[in-house]
């Protein structure tokens, strides 16, 4: 055999091999690789959109905490307010109804001392009465004198 022939035979079978190659095999390859490199595009692309989603959640989610914090904090200022007009109305109540115990103490008080200063009346007409009755020696009838006794009593 001669090196030449084998050479040439070689570059023969080397170029249908590339032929084959790119007839049946490339195109799946290249078809292959394009699938693989539009799914790599697309993969970074959403990458992209779900960090960009992200940082959009991340600010709705802060500004959602922020009128949270802000609405509790209003809640609270009118719980406290509503807590202080509470204490403010009881406080009116309880002076409401010290006023009144104090004026039905004070009514109370007025009868009894009525009653003291009438029974003091009752008591010095009879001393009186009995202070007369050892003036004079004898007895005094105080169903008699009874007018007397009354007037007495009115003087005191």
């Amino acid at each position: 055999m001669n090196i030449n022939a084998t050479l040439i035979g070689q570059a023969i079978w080397f170029a249908v091999f590339i032929w084959i190659t790119m007839k049946f095999v490339w195109p799946p390859l290249q078809r292959a690789m394009a699938n693989r490199q539009a799914q790599i595009a697309e993969g970074l692309a959403a990458s992209e959109r779900g960090k960009n989603e992200q940082e959009l959640a991340a600010k709705r989610s802060a500004e959602t905490l922020r009128e949270a914090k802000v609405k509790a904090a209003e809640l609270v200022a009118q719980a406290e307010k509503r807590g202080q007009q509470i204490v403010e109305e009881a406080k009116g109540n309880a002076k409401v109804e010290a006023d009144k115990v104090v004026a039905g103490a004070k009514a109370e008080i007025e009868q009894e001392v009525e009653r003291a200063k009438q029974q003091l009346r009752e008591r010095v007409a009879e001393l009186a009465v009995a202070g007369a009755e050892k003036i004079l020696r004898k007895e005094v009838n105080a169903t008699a004198h009874g007018d007397m006794l009354n007037a007495l009593k009115q003087e005191l």
